[in-house]
Order: C-alpha cells, then sequence, then structure tokens
C-alpha cells in the first residue's frame, strides 16, 4: 500500500478488509488527496455507504472536508448519515448560510447591472460567477442553466470551450451522461480545441466516462488509452490520472482483441507512462499480454474489493471481470486443436468441473467453436472442413453463373424477336411486332 502511495495517491489493495480504524487516519487522506471539490466527498461517502469498516473514518474525513466548503445540505446528510462520529454544527450551518445568501444576492445584482450596461463579457461572467457558486453549494441544476447562459455572451472560441467544460463537470456530477456527451461534442467542434492538450485530455476522460456508464467497454478503453500524461490534477475534480490508467486497463482487457491490447495498450508510450502510476493495472496487462492467466486473474480478484469502493467502476466490475476471463479462456484454446481441460484448468487455477461449465457456456454462446469430451476432459477444436467448404463454394458460384447466363440469353433472344409484353393501361400503342401482325393480316385479308 505504502509503495502505491509513493507513486500516486490510491486507494490500498484489499481496503475493505485491510484497513481499519487502528490504522493512521493518513492513509484515506493520502488516497483522497487525489481528488478535489464534490467529487472528493461523494468519493467519501460512497466509501462510507458500501464499507461498513470504513465508515465512521470515512465520514469524520468527509465532515471535516465538508467544513471547508460551502455546501451545508452535503454536509447536513453527511451528519445525518448512521455511524457518523462528528455532530452536526448547526452554528456554523446558520453561519455559513447567511454568508452565502449574501453572497448570492451580490452576484445577483451584479449580473444585473452588467445586463443594463450591455457588455457581453461583464454578462457573461456574472452568469459564470453564479453557477461556479451553485456549484460550489450542490446546487447542480441551478449551476447548469447559468453555465448554459453564459452561451450566448461568448465572443471567444476559448469562452465558449470554457462554458462546454463547466457543463460537461457539472453534467458528470449530476449523473447526465447525455449532456456530457452532447457538450463534449460541441467542445471538439469548437475552433482551437485541438491546440490545448490538457483540455483534449478532459474531453477524452469525459468522452470515456460516459462510455464506460452505457457499458460500451470498446469505446470508453479506447478514449482511455488516448488521454496523454499531460491531463496531470487539471481534473481532479472529476477523477485522477491513476484512475484513467485502471479504467483503461480494466476496459481494454475486456473489450480489445491481443493485436488491439498490443498496439493500442502495450506498445502505447503514453499509456505505459501512466500505467506506472497504479503498478497493479500495469502488471495485470503485462501478464494477460504475455499469456500469465492464472497471475492475471488472481491479481484481478485481489484488487476486486478496490474496485468495488470506486464511484464509477462499482456498477461494471462484475461484467469485466467475466469479459476479462472470457476473453483469457477463449485466448487460450485459440492456438490449439485439442487442449487437456485439467492443463488448463492448472493454468486458470480453479477446479475441473468448474472450468468445463464456464467452457461450455462460452460454447453455447458461440465464443469457442469446439466440443467437450467429457469422459476424457479433452477440449476439441470444431474446424470446419475446407476442402468440403471449397467444393460447396464452387458448385454454388457454378449454379449461380449458369442461371445468369440463362437469363442473359433469354433476354437476347426477347430483344432480337422484338418481342414486349405490355399491359392492358399501357397509353404507349402497340408493339412493331404487333403493329406487323396487323398489316400481315389486313394483306391476307384483301387477297
Amino acid at each position: 500500500f505504502f509503495r502505491a502511495l509513493a507513486c500516486h495517491p490510491q486507494l490500498p489493495r484489499a481496503a475493505c478488509s485491510s484497513m481499519s480504524s487502528s490504522r493512521p487516519s493518513s492513509e484515506m487522506e493520502s488516497y483522497i488527496a487525489a481528488y478535489a471539490g464534490h467529487t472528493r466527498l461523494k468519493r467519501l461517502q460512497f466509501i462510507a455507504q458500501h464499507e461498513p469498516t470504513l465508515r465512521a473514518e470515512a465520514l469524520r474525513i468527509a465532515v471535516e472536508q465538508a467544513r471547508q466548503g460551502v455546501n451545508t445540505a452535503l454536509y447536513q446528510e453527511l451528519c445525518a448519515t448512521e455511524g457518523c462520529p462528528v455532530a452536526r454544527d448547526d452554528a456554523w450551518v446558520d453561519s455559513v448560510e447567511k454568508k452565502a445568501s449574501a453572497r448570492l444576492d451580490k452576484l445577483e445584482s451584479d449580473l444585473a447591472s452588467h445586463k443594463t450596461s450591455l457588455v457581453k463579457e461583464s454578462i457573461r461572467m456574472g452568469h459564470s460567477d453564479l453557477g461556479d457558486f451553485h456549484a460550489s453549494r450542490g446546487d447542480f441544476a441551478t449551476a447548469l442553466k447559468c453555465y448554459v447562459r453564459t452561451r450566448d455572451y461568448c465572443t471567444t472560441s476559448r469562452h465558449t470551450l470554457s462554458m462546454c467544460l463547466a457543463v460537461v463537470k457539472v453534467s458528470i456530477h449530476m449523473g447526465n451522461y447525455t449532456h456530457v456527451s452532447n457538450y463534449v461534442s460541441k467542445a471538439e467542434a469548437t475552433p482551437d480545441a485541438g491546440s490545448d492538450a490538457v483540455l483534449t485530455a478532459q474531453l477524452r476522460v469525459a468522452s470515456a466516462l460516459t462510455a464506460l456508464e452505457a457499458k460500451k467497454f470498446r469505446a470508453a478503453a479506447r478514449k482511455f488509452v488516448e488521454v496523454s500524461v499531460e491531463l496531470g490534477t487539471s481534473f481532479s475534480e472529476v477523477c485522477s490520472v491513476s484512475d484513467v490508467a485502471l479504467y483503461g486497463a480494466l476496459c481494454a482487457l475486456a473489450a480489445f482483441d491481443r493485436a488491439e491490447l498490443s498496439e493500442r495498450v502495450v506498445k502505447n508510450s503514453a499509456f505505459r507512462s501512466m500505467l506506472e502510476l497504479y503498478p497493479e493495472a500495469r502488471e495485470i496487462v503485462h501478464d494477460f499480454h504475455s499469456s500469465r492467466y492464472a497471475s492475471c486473474l488472481a491479481a484481478l480478484e485481489t484488487l476486486r474489493p478496490d474496485l468495488l469502493l470506486d464511484l464509477h467502476l462499482r456498477p461494471h466490475v462484475d461484467q469485466l471481470y467475466a469479459d476479462i476471463r472470457s476473453k483469457a479462456l477463449v485466448q487460450y484454446f485459440s492456438p490449439f486443436v485439442a487442449v487437456d481441460l485439467c492443463r488448463m484448468a492448472s493454468a486458470f487455477n480453479v477446479e475441473v468441473d468448474s472450468l468445463e461449465k464456464e467452457i461450455a457456456a462460452l460454447i453455447m454462446s458461440g465464443c469457442i467453436p469446439a466440443r467437450i469430451d467429457s469422459q476424457a476432459k479433452v477440449l476439441h477444436a470444431r474446424h470446419a472442413d475446407q476442402r468440403n467448404a471449397t467444393f460447396v463454394k464452387a458448385l454454388a458460384t457454378g449454379e449461380a453463373y449458369m442461371r445468369d447466363t440463362k437469363a442473359l440469353l433469354l433476354r437476347l433472344n426477347l430483344l432480337r424477336a422484338d418481342f414486349a409484353v405490355k399491359g392492358s393501361g399501357d397509353s404507349s400503342g402497340p408493339s412493331k411486332s404487333s403493329r406487323q401482325e396487323r398489316a400481315e393480316a389486313r394483306a391476307f385479308g384483301g387477297a
């Protein structure tokens, strides 16, 4: 744990079982130091909700952090949580509420004055300041409205990008990922958006989180691995750099095939440098790529308790793990014609019967073209008969050629005979052949 903290603040391995009240509070404080603003409080609250052994410590730190801001609603919610060791300070709440009310009146008065002066930049700043105020109070719906209103007063591309980024951050806090996707697209379409490496990294993280929320792991992985180290602490109100490395590694393992994993992750020097901030994720990726599946899956199981305490990963942990395990089984079997299930079970460190059930499920889903010999405990690949398939394809091609040739000959004969079939309602008149037949009939009749 302390080695991980030395690289970058991160939740301790197997935190839910290894961290207890006897450990110094500096451990959780070191972890939460990687975040800022509302995210810091929400992550502490999330840990308190899902891990009873850490609840008291998480709530104590969360209450201390809340007192440094002006979000009295969240402060009271934290104090009212069962198991909170800190009593609510009503005097502090009343004092902050009075100051906040005075601050709001001043901001609204300044905005009204700016509107009277008709100076666009001043009006934009007035709406932006109001948005910042409401965001700090935890009223993200009102903050979103204020930020959106600045759009009509943006005079430069930099103003537009600032507005889009503010809306993206607030929408992530609200869990409104539709807004996130829309405003990321607006920002990317703004001139000069690509010239700022930090802004580009922030937008990619936002896009990746949107895809992750929708369980689109491939799209999320592609965005995460494109994030550059320039991100730094600039997006700490949403997630840390080590979070990006962890999320990207897990999504890549679950969604990428071997070639894509090698190209986009293992050989990607930019993302490799980010993986250095999360050594456990780096080792998991290398073990998977090197076909050390037992070690990889064991490390994932060790990491599971930490992931279940992550604000963004918890809803997807089971699906990600299932996809990674399935992909490992498929890749292990793919080069072989037959595999001994006992040796395969040893490679994955599981019981043979359990492995047989997993493989049967993969066969039924079409992921592995094979059949199981349960008596001999052997998995046989089911390869298509290439010789037979070639003959079938050749016969089908010949039949298609004959059919097309006959149709072409029929058309040529019809054209040569000037034969056409007209409908009864056709106003174009009789065909040439019909006119000839009528002329011949009249000639014979005259004779």
